[in-house]
């Protein structure tokens, strides 16, 4: 082993936590070393969020020029370009990394590629891309590693070569028939934006619906939206072997129930969850435990088992969203620093950017129920809760609220439908201000807008059980 080289901080993983930490600590004055294996920025700005949300834009195009007639517009024959949407994600992508590079060199940090695994408490063994090494310790060690797309050990399946996000995110040319595995987020995402771009895709789900953390109405309104656009959804399915090679044929062996199935395409797209990077980091060297599940063992300010060391973003098992990585940041340099944050009790947003956007933030009915927490619900399609989405040609979709059944706490928001995501934020902040539910009732929103539908959304609220009881009369 190296002479080890010394630092403050060392930083194994460029994620958005990672990132955020070391740019912070740098410009504290405190010597930071960051280690990243591929990805200059982590996962989202290169290979998941955001380019998917530029590839998922492109289609959106696609389908409103498909639609060119309801608004009026002869666009004539029109043709996708995959090369072309390639090259948009592409340039974003470049652009996006580059404003990295920029942060990182205004910092101060020393950005170091290679493959980083600990040989001793809070030291590292860098293998860099010239296969030379580096022995790096410090003070302070943040592990930021994320995770990778699962690859069950179905028969035939690795050896078909399946596309994950990452293949399928920098396609050039257009799968003829699209099989996704798997009916959560990303299987949502990119098999709505394929099938816009031209392709058939059937989605095979294990499971008895879509988004299967979500109630109900939630999933069936996904699922008819699906069926609408033209998608194919298998339910209750177990993939009991796979031929072929993805990108040519591949012909899938499924069992639903008692009855068996073959199902033909032309390319895989996996999505079947996600594993956390923790396998050969050797962090049984450095006395940090991991989980059943491999997530690496923290408590709620996030700190692991090894003195000094810290894990954030989805390898320490923090909900898989950038926003969260983000804020396990912020609640880690708070603590260093004098605060007392934590991670229980956090207020954790979520969205599907499929086409009308899926968001939620706090409890669904389902959650709701299970923890025997007594509520109110309101409920409106989302063209009768506002003008907005007439003038879009946008009307598919709802809203949904909880509120506690014994005060006028809003407990959690559901939206499906244009601007869902956005609609969410100020739920979301009224929830965090603790504000009742009839503040959004009451308030002005500006109109045509999707904010004012809270209005109406709210003012279906039910009465309280009490002031029921107290209307009705004596006797």
């Amino acid at each position: 082993m190296n002479q080890p080289e010394k630092y403050d901080v060392l930083i194994l993983g460029s994620g958005a936590a990672g990132k955020l930490m070391a740019w912070t600590m740098a410009k504290e004055g405190m010597r930071t070393a960051i280690v990243e294996r591929k990805y200059i920025g982590g996962s989202c700005p290169n290979i998941a969020c955001l380019p998917s949300k530029n590839v998922i834009h492109s289609a959106k195009v696609a389908s409103l020029v498909g639609r060119h007639w309801e608004f009026g517009i002869d666009t004539g024959p029109f043709a996708i370009d995959m090369a072309q949407v390639y090259a948009r994600k592409r340039e974003m992508v470049d652009g996006i990394v580059k404003v990295h590079v920029d942060k990182y060199r205004a910092a101060g940090d020393e950005l170091i590629f290679g493959n980083g695994a600990f040989v001793a408490p809070r030291t590292l063994q860098v293998t860099l891309r010239d296969d030379s090494e580096r022995t790096l310790t410090a003070d302070r060690v943040f592990v930021n590693t994320g995770t990778h797309a699962s690859m069950p050990d179905t028969p035939g399946l690795r050896e078909a070569k399946p596309m994950t996000h990452i293949e399928a995110l920098d396609l050039q040319r257009l799968p003829e028939h699209l099989i996704v595995i798997g009916g959560g987020y990303v299987g949502l995402e990119l098999g709505q934006a394929l099938r816009r771009f031209g392709s058939r895709v059937t989605i095979v789900e294990r499971g008895p619906q879509l988004v299967s953390s979500e109630d109900g109405d939630a999933a069936q309104a996904i699922l008819q939206l699906f069926r609408d656009e033209g998608i194919d959804v298998v339910f209750n399915a177990r993939v009991l072997s796979v031929d072929g090679l993805s990108g040519s044929r591949v012909r899938l062996q499924l069992q639903s129930g008692n009855a068996a199935q073959t199902l033909e395409g032309s390319d895989i797209l996996l999505a079947t969850g996600r594993t956390p990077n923790t396998d050969a980091i050797g962090l049984e060297k450095a006395g940090i435990e991991v989980t059943e599940k491999g997530h690496i063992r923290v408590n709620d300010r996030l700190e692991t088992s090894a003195p000094n060391v810290w894990a954030l973003g989805e390898c320490a098992g923090s909900p898989y969203f950038t926003h969260v990585s983000e804020d396990d940041f912020t609640i880690v340099h708070a603590n260093l620093n004098g605060s007392h944050r934590s991670t229980k009790d956090r207020l954790v947003p979520s969205c599907v950017f499929i086409d009308p956007e899926f968001a939620r933030v706090g409890l669904n009915e389902s959650q709701a129920r299970e923890r025997g927490i007594p509520y109110r619900v309101a409920s409106v399609p989302v063209d009768v809760a506002a003008w907005r989405p007439w003038t879009l040609s946008e009307r598919r979709g709802f809203l949904k609220a909880l509120v506690d059944a014994h005060s006028d706490r809003i407990l959690g928001f559901t939206a499906f439908g244009p601007s869902a995501g956005e609609l969410m934020g100020t739920v979301q902040l009224a929830m965090l201000a603790g504000v009742p539910y009839t503040t959004l009732r009451d308030a002005m929103f500006a109109h045509p807008t999707m904010t004012e539908a809270l209005k109406m959304l709210f003012m279906g609220v039910p009465q309280r059980p009490e002031n029921h009881a107290a209307e009705r009369p004596a006797g």
